[in-house]
């Protein structure tokens, strides 16, 4: 029958049992798929958007916390310069604090000795004029003596001839 039926048919109409048996094969595979694929399907398709929602949430606050990590070292890196900076001009000040009382510890010291040098020169230099008077005035009583001729032996006229001699010079040296 069928080969009959084959040689008659016409090859752009299909068959209408094929087209029944085609539909309910067709509802029944769209039933399966919307009952049990689908559903599965979603829920893995929502497992997996969660996933990446929840990393892309993730991404974002470890995002938003290494942004306040780097502003908190950035602050601290900030406070730490200007710290520094103060403990530059500190060590600074402090230094020319030292040098300033070094200097003028120099300067006391330096003051202090040419003091004590003026000091010892006055009294070398008396040492020196009360030899030199003493020496000298033995000498002119003795010269005197010889050019007189008479003895100086007593202090009193020695005294007062050597005085005399000496004022003498000292007048004639200052003019």
């Amino acid at each position: 029958m069928f080969l009959a039926a084959e040689g008659s048919h016409n090859p752009i109409l299909p068959i209408w049992q094929e087209l029944v048996v085609g539909t309910i094969a067709f509802a029944l595979l769209v039933f399966v798929l919307l009952k049990f694929v689908m559903p599965r399907m979603e829920t893995m398709y929502q497992a997996r958007v969660d996933a990446i929602e929840g990393g892309l949430k993730r991404a974002e606050a470890a995002q938003a916390e290494a942004n306040q990590l780097l502003e908190q070292y950035r602050a601290q890196l900030a406070e730490v310069r200007t710290e520094a900076a103060r403990i530059r001009d500190d060590a600074r000040a402090d230094a020319e604090g030292i040098r300033q009382d070094i200097l003028a510890k120099a300067r006391e010291e330096s003051d202090r000795i040419i003091a004590a040098g003026k000091e010892q020169l006055v009294a070398e230099r008396t040492t020196i004029v009360r030899e030199l008077r003493t020496e000298v005035g033995t000498l002119a009583v003795d010269l005197a003596g010889k050019i007189v001729g008479e003895s100086l032996a007593d202090e009193a006229r020695r005294a007062g001839t050597v005085d005399r001699f000496l004022n003498g010079l000292e007048s004639a040296g200052a003019r």
